[in-house]
């Protein structure tokens, strides 16, 4: 077992498996020694994981989502490396909040992927980041979280 999936194990995670496109492009892209992972909407077992934050979603209720998108670019990243062990660093995560035009908590509720991924990666989880606010998200949902990876 690797470090990493040693790691997923101790938290308690089971990663989800790595969803398909939903339109035109393709989940991920290798270039050099840095991994795209294509945004990740937020969706749990039960489907998407819809609302907009500010008007029924509270900075928690986005925070879980976001930790449901980060689960999905990990998955992504293992689909396309094999092994997580593989990953380096986390680079830059990229998070877009469906929120009303009064919301501020945009940080906040990225926190939720952003923690995520110190939690499962340590120190090489710490990384460069957006967080911004959307009038609308494909599909309704909460949140949308793109990544970049440094492959090892």
């Amino acid at each position: 077992m690797s470090r990493i999936e040693a790691r997923l194990t101790e938290l308690g995670i089971t990663l989800p498996a790595a969803p398909a496109p939903a339109a035109n492009y393709v989940p991920y892209v290798i270039t050099g020694k840095q991994l795209f992972v294509s945004g990740q909407v937020s969706a749990g077992p039960d489907g998407f994981i819809t609302g907009k934050l500010g008007a029924g979603l509270s900075a928690e209720d986005g925070a879980a989502a976001a930790r449901r998108c980060g689960l999905s670019l990990i998955a992504q990243a293992k689909a396309a490396l094999g092994d997580l062990d593989r990953v380096a660093r986390v680079v830059k995560l990229v998070g877009f909040v469906n929120s009303t035009p009064d919301f501020g908590d945009q940080p906040k509720v990225v926190n939720g992927c952003s923690d995520l991924m110190v939690e499962v990666f340590g120190n090489a989880g710490r990384h460069a980041r957006s967080a911004v606010s959307a009038a609308s998200l494909p599909f309704g949902v909460a949140v949308e979280i793109e990544a970049i990876f440094e492959i090892a």
